[in-house]
């Protein structure tokens, strides 16, 4: 065998393996997605591993699209029950992206947080049920955070402002617009292109069909990719609950949690 054929065979015998190696995924990305489970302030510990799936395809700026459906994995950092001085909190983190066979390690903040049940009723019309229409291209939706979707003329609009774009049912693209009162000042960074925001409003921040709970820390500065949250008496976030969440810069070393 030459020395041309030799190292031909042995090219081709490593592209499966190269599938599998590890990709990257842009800093400024949102990653929509709906959790799979729930998280208990009172049950969770440590090391528990958990993980949502990805509600709407994510086009990124090279032209790769990682698809719906695509497995979003972290873990519980620190969980605790409320005490005299303070009420319960949990810390968590995403840690990978797997889609298509292809691993994505990813350090994430969280820039709005859903019920389940405001996830349910941001999917559905507006309009009395005898209104709905033939079809859900018929239907006009209204995000969390309150941003119109008129499926008919495919926008997503604020009052008559078109902020966004609304190709088919489910799918929402627009750029992330700053929420400074509900903890998301102007970026210049997030407004430059795009992104998938499944059923969230380009605005959307905070926590929204929460009684209490409130993200103590988004994870968007240091600690990053340490996300907080915060209530009373116990930290519940029910399976089905929508995260929008941002792919930042990996962690700098010695960084610590967020002080108790």
């Amino acid at each position: 065998m030459t020395t041309r054929v030799f190292l031909m065979v042995a090219a081709l015998m490593l592209l499966p393996a190269a599938a599998g190696v590890s990709q990257q995924i842009p800093a400024g990305t949102v990653l929509p997605i709906m959790a799979g489970r729930s998280l208990d302030s009172a049950k969770a510990k440590p090391g528990d591993k958990f993980s949502g799936k990805l509600m709407q395809d994510v086009l990124l700026p090279s032209g790769e699209r990682i698809r719906t459906g695509a497995k979003v994995a972290g873990q519980v950092i620190e969980s605790s029950g409320p005490s005299a001085t303070a009420g319960a909190r949990l810390l968590v983190r995403f840690d990978s992206l797997i889609s298509d066979g292809k691993h994505y390690p990813i350090t994430a903040s969280l820039r709005a947080l859903a019920s389940m049940v405001d996830v349910f009723y941001a999917q559905l019309p507006v309009s009395a049920f005898d209104e709905y229409g033939t079809s859900t291209s018929d239907w006009t939706t209204v995000q969390v955070g309150g941003a119109a979707v008129y499926l008919g003329d495919e926008t997503v609009r604020d009052a008559m402002d078109i902020v966004g774009r609304a190709p088919a049912y489910g799918v929402v693209t627009a750029k992330l617009l700053p929420a400074p009162k509900r903890g998301c000042p102007a970026n210049t960074a997030e407004g430059e292109r795009e992104q998938s925001l499944w059923v969230f409003s380009p605005w959307a921040c905070g926590t929204y069909g929460f009684e209490d709970l409130t993200i103590a820390h988004h994870g968007n500065t240091p600690p990053l990719g340490t996300i907080q949250l915060t209530a009373p008496k116990s930290v519940h976030v029910r399976g089905g609950s929508g995260w929008l969440l941002r792919v930042v810069s990996p962690e700098p070393e010695n960084q610590n949690p967020p002080a108790k």
